[in-house]
């Protein structure tokens, strides 16, 4: 019997070893190697194509889904799904499972190397089965499931493990984002994306005063920062900061352009690219501060999914920027400043 060649695609290590020891020891299989992301994966497997791709759903540069759906129309190939996005029931799942995954395997947040020591026979059974599948048929069934679907099969508007807490804020922004973010544990807090209205140069230097005094790390976003639990990046003065995804990561992206809103960094430019990027996981908080701007772009986030919130009227040195949000049906939710880091801490 002729073995079946496996390939995975995760951006874990430890996942990688793991399965490289499994794979390379059963005679079922001839293991023909890894890649921490797709496009890795292509270059590595174009030489000789795998009977079964194992495939991770969060990772750099390409997600999973769009991977998935890459190959399904170019080569299809039984995949498995190994992911800790795919719970039972989940709509990642259901998603998968619509474009053409012949299987699933949900990893644990933790003990995952055990788990994967542990659950070794369900592995090798799940590679097995798809072996065996009849992908020519299970394409022609995804064809008809996605052309009838209303599903979007867009990553960003799905649940995924990391989340982000984009704020905006002018006037009176120093005192409040003080004591907000010195609120914030380091173990429990995901990645914050900070629009404060202020002149070039004087947000580095308040960027490593907060660091000074917060558990959290803080500091002056600089252009392809990657966004990570933990670490708040301040939009620079006089440059628009947005949010931009690759694969299952997310990152800034900090330019030149035009005033918006009369403004250089805009709250709205960040909140739009964060309702375009990140969706449903994302939350987004509009403090203290003089005019309008960010309520267009809060609004954008509330329709793309996310959760959103306003300072109240009481806590603000200006209520500006909340009240035109609110007025414009932009926020979900209205708090004291004292409690919005409530809204934060763990959040996930």
């Amino acid at each position: 019997m002729n073995k079946i060649k496996v390939f995975v695609v995760d951006d874990s290590a430890v996942v990688r070893q793991v399965l490289t020891e499994l794979f390379s020891k059963d005679d079922h299989f001839e293991f023909l190697g890894s890649a921490s992301d797709p496009l890795f994966a292509m270059e590595k497997m174009n030489s000789n194509w795998p009977d079964v791709i194992v495939l991770d759903i969060e990772m750099p540069r390409m997600d999973g889904i769009t991977f998935l759906k890459q190959i399904m129309r170019d080569k299809p190939t039984p995949i498995v799904i190994c992911s800790t996005l795919t719970e039972e029931g989940s709509d990642t799942a259901l998603l998968a499972m619509s474009l053409g995954a012949v299987d699933i395997i949900t990893k644990p947040k933790v003990g995952l190397k055990d788990f994967l020591n542990e659950s070794s026979m369900l592995l090798v059974d799940a590679v097995l089965g798809a072996s065996q599948t009849n992908i020519r048929k299970v394409t022609t069934q995804t064809y008809q499931t996605v052309t009838k679907s209303k599903v979007d099969p867009d990553l960003s508007q799905m649940r995924a493990t990391e989340k982000i807490v984009a704020i905006g804020t002018s006037t009176g922004g120093t005192i409040a984002l003080e004591e907000l973010l010195t609120k914030l544990p380091n173990n429990k807090t995901p990645g914050i994306v900070i629009v404060q209205h202020m002149p070039e140069k004087f947000t580095e230097a308040f960027a490593k005063r907060l660091n000074s005094i917060c558990d959290i790390n803080v500091r002056e976003g600089k252009d392809g920062d990657r966004i990570t639990p933990g670490l708040a990046l301040i939009a620079p003065g006089n440059r628009h900061m947005q949010v931009k995804r690759s694969g299952a990561q997310y990152y800034i992206e900090v330019t030149d352009g035009p005033l918006v809103n009369r403004h250089r960094p805009s709250v709205d430019v960040l909140f739009r690219s964060v309702a375009k990027n990140v969706g449903k996981n994302a939350r987004g908080l509009i403090l203290t501060g003089m005019g309008d701007d960010g309520a267009s772009g809060l609004l954008e986030m509330k329709e793309a999914g996310a959760t959103t919130y306003a300072q109240n009227e009481e806590s603000c040195v200006v209520f500006g920027m909340p009240k035109e949000a609110i007025r414009r049906g932009a926020v979900d939710t209205i708090l004291p400043l004292r409690d919005m880091y409530k809204v934060i801490v763990g959040y996930s």
